[in-house]
């Protein structure tokens, strides 16, 4: 019987973390292309000749909750978009990992102690900053393991 990782098998369904990261370049082609598509559109990003996967993220729910506009003539956002917006949520999720872990090692980095990142983590104590960064440390180093593996 083959696995569900058996992408030649047309009657097999594909892993869904698979299918999920298969969906990202043409998830952000797809919200980039019906959400900021023009000057005016992109201008509503941080950087405006490029749409990021947070900013895509963002957009949608901005979009739909009505913190954003649409301009004339552009399409609502439909189910497709969400599917897009919920498909880069992994990859908005693991750069904002990677940013937090990154900041938490220059900190330390520069003499600030447990307690005083505990502060600014809104921590209670300085074991929880600590054990804070050591899961953010190894869910990073996991993501880095699988990207390897899979490149």
């Amino acid at each position: 019987m083959p696995s569900t990782a058996d992408h030649t098998d047309p009657f097999t369904p594909p892993h869904p973390e698979q299918a999920r990261a298969q969906r990202v370049y043409p998830s952000l082609f797809r919200i980039a292309e019906r959400h900021a598509a023009t000057d005016e559109q992109r201008r509503r990003q941080t950087n405006p000749s490029a749409l990021a996967p947070h900013e895509a993220v963002r957009l949608v729910t901005f979009l739909l909750s009505g913190a954003a506009l649409p301009d004339d003539g552009e399409p609502e956002v439909d189910d497709a978009d969400i599917t897009a917006a919920l498909s880069l949520v992994p990859l908005v999720r693991t750069e904002l990992d990677e940013l937090e872990a990154s900041l938490l090692q220059m900190a330390r980095g520069r003499g600030m102690t447990w307690p005083d990142i505990a502060f600014g983590l809104g921590l209670g104590t300085p074991q929880a900053a600590r054990q804070r960064y050591e899961r953010l440390a190894s869910r990073t180093a996991a993501d880095d393991d699988e990207d390897a593996a899979a490149g």
